[in-house]
């Protein structure tokens, strides 16, 4: 990767809950970056309780299968930090590329809370996508119109 300063930091990001659904990564980023299928071993995707959307933690010997979106830029990635909000911890993982069976060092949003009580299960992103994307779109259009409105804290 050419270090000259002018050349922009891309990340990969590993996704495996509602930014599995392009509209909503369309929604955030206003384009679907290209991605590929991927696995993440040694994690868990757990079902928060009174939550829409899933968390991730090491779990041994369990596998998280999701997609790498290629190509991020560092604004990009931040809209998403933001998005995932203190909850999550963005950390560097490895996946496998299904496509390939090659192993690529990705960024992914982990679950903070290693010891949440409110986790449990297993996530399904059918079962999601039938049941609250519609709402969940409703929910991402609300925080980009916050994302996108000065800082209103200082006004009167």
């Amino acid at each position: 990767m050419a270090s000259a300063s002018n050349t922009q930091s891309l990340f990969n990001v590993f996704v495996y809950g509602s930014l599995l659904a392009d509209d909503v990564v369309r929604a955030l980023l206003k384009r679907v970056p290209p991605s590929s299928p991927a696995i993440l071993h040694n994690f868990h995707r757990f079902s928060i309780k009174g939550c829409v959307y899933p968390a991730i933690l090491p779990v041994e010997n369990k596998k998280v299968n999701g997609k790498v979106l290629s190509g991020i830029t560092v604004p990009e990635l931040d809209i998403l930090d933001k998005f995932e909000d203190v909850e999550y911890e963005r950390k560097t993982v490895d996946v496998s590329l299904m496509d390939s069976s090659d192993t690529l060092m990705v960024e992914a949003y982990i679950w903070a809370d290693q010891s949440d009580p409110n986790l449990f299960g297993e996530w399904d992103f059918e079962e999601w996508e039938r049941l609250h994307k519609q709402n969940f779109m409703k929910m991402t259009m609300e925080f980009l119109e916050e994302l996108e409105q000065p800082n209103q804290s200082g006004s009167i």
